[in-house]
C-alpha cells in the first residue's frame, strides 16, 4: 500500500512539472501578428497616407497641367492655366506655389547676342544679389524665332510669412523684333523636373 502511494505521488509530481514547464514556454513565446494585417490597414478616408508615394515633388509642374494663351499688344505666349497673374508696368507674371513665368517688353536698338548679354545682362543680374550663379549663355532656336538664353541659379525672395528662401533654377530668354525685346524668365525650385513645361512655354512665344 505504501509503495502504491509513493508511485502515485511521484506520478503526480512528474505531471505537474511537465505542465509547469509547458506553461513557461508558452508565456515566453510572443504572439506576432501576420505581416498582411499591417499592410491591409489604410489611412482613414479623407486623410493623407504618410506612406503614399508623392506624385509630384515640390516645384514639379504636373504633367496634366493645361496651358492657355496670354495675348498682349505685341506678342502671345502660353502659360499654365489657373496660375495667379500679376500685371507689371511692361508685362505680366504668372505664379503658382514655387514656380513663376514672367514676360516683359523693353525697347532695344539691336538684337541681343551672347556677347552683349554676358557684357550687360549678367553683371546686372549679379549686382541684384540673390547669390546669382551663371550656368550658361547660348543662342537657341524657338518657334517664335531665335533667342539668347541664360541658364542660372538664384535665391528667391524670402517668404513673407516664414522668411524661408528657396534656391531657384532659372531660364531667361531674350527675343528681338523691330526695336522691341521680349524677356521671358522661367523659374522654379532647384532640381525640379520642368524641362518639358519650360520648353512648351518658350516655344509658344510669338510676335504679333
Amino acid at each position: 500500500m505504501v509503495k502504491k502511494l509513493y508511485l502515485t505521488a511521484g506520478l503526480l509530481l512528474g505531471l505537474g512539472a511537465a505542465a509547469a514547464c509547458g506553461g513557461t514556454q508558452t508565456a515566453l513565446t510572443p504572439t506576432v501578428p501576420a505581416t498582411s494585417s499591417f499592410s491591409s490597414v489604410a489611412a482613414p478616408s479623407g486623410e493623407p497616407n504618410p506612406n503614399a508615394t508623392e506624385s509630384n515633388p515640390p516645384g514639379d509642374i504636373p504633367d496634366n497641367t493645361a496651358f492657355v494663351p496670354y495675348r498682349a499688344k505685341l506678342y502671345e505666349i502660353k502659360v499654365p492655366e489657373g496660375w495667379a497673374r500679376t500685371d507689371l508696368p511692361a508685362g505680366a507674371s504668372f505664379t503658382d506655389k514655387l514656380n513663376s513665368v514672367k514676360i516683359e517688353l523693353r525697347p532695344a536698338a539691336s538684337a541681343p547676342t551672347v556677347d552683349t548679354v554676358k557684357r550687360d545682362e549678367v553683371p546686372a543680374l549679379q549686382s541684384a544679389g540673390g547669390n546669382f550663379t551663371l550656368k550658361k549663355v547660348e543662342t537657341v532656336g524657338r518657334k517664335g524665332g531665335q533667342a539668347v538664353r541664360l541658364v542660372y541659379q538664384v535665391d528667391s525672395l524670402p517668404n513673407p510669412v516664414t522668411g524661408k528662401v528657396i534656391r531657384d533654377d532659372a531660364e531667361r530668354y531674350e527675343f528681338y523684333n523691330n526695336g522691341q525685346e521680349a524677356v521671358l524668365t522661367l523659374s522654379g525650385p532647384a532640381g525640379s523636373d520642368n524641362v518639358d513645361p519650360w520648353r512648351l512655354v518658350s516655344d509658344s512665344f510669338a510676335w504679333l
